[in-house]
This record gives C-alpha cells, sequence and structure tokens, in this order.
C-alpha cells in the first residue's frame, strides 16, 4: 500500500472539490447574476458587504424585484423610472448625489464588473442602499 503525505492528500481533495463546485457553478440555473460578475469560484472571500450582495444580485427592496415576486402592484420607482438597482445607480433623481456613469446595456456585465472592483462605486451603492431603506415611502410608486 502506498503511503502519502497528509498535506498531499489534503491539497488533492481540496482541488478536486473546487473543480466539481467550478463545474457546477458554471452549469447551474440560479446565482446567473453573480456568475457573470464572478465566473470562478475561489475560497478567498470578496469582502463584500450585505449591501453589496443585495445590489449586485439586484434583491431588495427595490420595486421591480419586489413586482416580480408579487409583493408589490408596480415596478416603478417614484420618480418614473423601473426601480431597479442599476436605475439607483445610474438614473434616478432621488439619488442623483451618488450616480455613477450609466452603462451601455449591451456593456451591462462589463460595468458591474468594474464597479464591483471599484471601492468608490462600492460606496456609492451602499449610499443609494442606505437612502432607499431609510426613505421607502419616498421610493414608493405613486
Amino acid at each position: 500500500m502506498l503511503k502519502l503525505p497528509k498535506p498531499h492528500i489534503k491539497g488533492l481533495l481540496r482541488k478536486s472539490r473546487l473543480e466539481e463546485w467550478q463545474t457546477s457553478w458554471k452549469i447551474g440555473d440560479t446565482g446567473r447574476k453573480i456568475y457573470n460578475i464572478i465566473p470562478s469560484v475561489s475560497l478567498r472571500p470578496t469582502n463584500w458587504t450585505r449591501k453589496d450582495v443585495i445590489f449586485f444580485c439586484q434583491h431588495g427592496p427595490f420595486p421591480a424585484h419586489l413586482k416580480r415576486f408579487h409583493l408589490s402592484d408596480s415596478d416603478y420607482c417614484s420618480c418614473g423610472g423601473i426601480g431597479t438597482t442599476l436605475h439607483y445607480a445610474a438614473e434616478c433623481i432621488l439619488t442623483m448625489p451618488w450616480h455613477m456613469r450609466k452603462q451601455v446595456p449591451y456593456f451591462e456585465q462589463e460595468w458591474l464588473k468594474r464597479v464591483t472592483n471599484d471601492l468608490v462605486s462600492r460606496y456609492k451603492i451602499r449610499r443609494i442602499f442606505k437612502l432607499i431603506s431609510e426613505n421607502r415611502d419616498l421610493f414608493r410608486p405613486p
């Protein structure tokens, strides 16, 4: 019987599990918004805050998301635009102090990747989220 050192076995198992996880992540049905931003699995944390996760998943207290799950009758923001995370980040008049440059629709995924790696953009996202959370009535559709 061949006896292998424990660290070697541990490394082989880790590699095997990471490959299995990557395959599952690549072919999975869920998490596609995050997959488009972070296509490779890793054991290193992303250092995202809860607000970052909500923004990049495009879930949370946003009219478009709430309507999708029948928790709201309208997907409109009170300013008249469709209340998506990207609307608040680049278009909504109520969040203008924290706007980021508007993305071209077919480059949306590249824009999101850049935003995830830019600390100033992530700070703006957190400020927008805080504003919406503290002023929910202001952001409800008319």
